[in-house]
């Protein structure tokens, strides 16, 4: 079983190259399976090692090796030393904190990529898949079992489309398609959330309504995060001499390309109107509180003549020749309601309510 850290920090000290899991706790058990296929067949099995590895290829087939759960330090040991892969790239696979990257290696190709999705709460879901890339062979790594490659596992055993005359570099072309498929389905969650908050805030939008902008306003940032270094990853894919990704293969690669940019553009202009939202949100608490400001100052007026003809009236002086008029008391009262009205009808012609 591999150690698990909750962070990159905690690391500190060990040597590069260690494969210790950085992230959430992984789950108590990993699964590894491995799918042979050729044009006209297809196995799938579940192996433990690197023996069984080999020994359940088919010699000219294409073979997918789909690791579940990051509990495989031992099998990630052993296919790193039989197949030459770097010590860094594979504590990398380890760290699910990393950015989305391709680097290039003298054996193989490896990327890393962040699928997203949304749960029943409209929280924002997240998860590392890594890739290697070899002549003839993907090997896959994700932290959970789920069911987002239930679809290409079907493709394969059932032999629709192409997948089964091309290689791993095609094979690595549909999984990285189907995370970037995800992220239109989140897209298309977030495009009703911003809707339904847009809605209320132009109605009566309540301190509830603010929280679920900022709420927003943070899972955009972090799925900017999360796919703008896609467009780096590609870019650098696609420029790159290796021989492992065909010519045939690149236009593929160029269509997951154009979807991850219409995805930044479509994050960049939520992004736009959330801001945008909570400008508003802000600029109408604030006319609200200049409107009940409005209201006591017009109400503070008007007691302030009226207060004043109290307290005059009130002091105890003697010699006060009204207090002893026959129509003091009537004509007081009749100030009190004449002079509010005044008031209110000069805040009206000047506009002030």
């Amino acid at each position: 079983m591999a150690e698990s850290v909750p962070s990159p920090s905690a690391k500190a000290g060990l040597p590069p190259g260690a494969l210790v899991h950085v992230g959430a706790q992984p789950q108590a058990e990993g699964r590894v399976t491995l799918i042979s296929y050729g044009p006209d067949h297809c196995t799938e099995c579940e192996v433990r090692t690197v023996d069984d590895i080999i020994a359940a290829r088919v010699a000219g087939d294409t073979a997918w090796v789909h690791c579940e759960g990051l509990d495989i330090a031992p099998l990630l040991a052993e296919i790193g030393a039989r197949f030459q892969v770097h010590p860094l790239v594979l504590e990398d696979i380890l760290n699910t904190q990393q950015r989305p990257k391709f680097e290039e290696t003298d054996t193989c190709l490896f990327i890393v990529l962040k699928t997203l999705g949304a749960d029943e709460a409209q929280a924002v879901q997240h998860e590392q898949i890594s890739l290697l890339i070899f002549p003839g062979l993907l090997v896959t790594f994700r932290e959970h079992r789920d069911d987002l490659f239930t679809s290409l596992r079907q493709r394969l055993v059932h032999g629709r489309g192409r997948i089964r005359t091309q290689g791993s570099d095609y094979l690595a072309y549909v999984v990285m398609d189907l995370v970037v498929d995800r992220y239109f389905a989140l897209t298309d969650t977030l495009e009703e959330t911003i809707e339904a908050v847009e809605a209320r805030l132009f109605g009566r939008p309540q301190a509830q309504t603010f929280a679920t902008i900022q709420r927003l306003r943070r899972q955009l940032v972090f799925i900017r995060k999360a796919i703008a270094p896609l467009r780096e990853l590609l870019i650098a894919l696609l420029r790159s001499d290796t021989e492992l990704i065909g010519e045939k293969t690149e236009p593929y690669f160029r269509d997951v390309f154009d979807h991850v940019i219409r995805v930044i553009e479509t994050t960049d202009s939520y992004r736009d109107l959330i801001n945008g939202m909570l400008e508003i949100s802000l600029s109408s608490a604030s006319n609200r509180l200049n409107e009940v400001m409005k209201v006591l100052t017009v109400f503070a007026t008007i007691f302030i003549p009226l207060t004043f003809l109290v307290g005059v009236y009130g002091m105890n002086f003697d010699y006060m020749p009204e207090l002893r008029w026959k129509w003091s008391y009537p004509i007081l009262w009749l100030l009190f309601f004449l002079i509010p009205a005044v008031l209110l009808l000069w805040f009206r012609r000047k506009k002030w309510l």
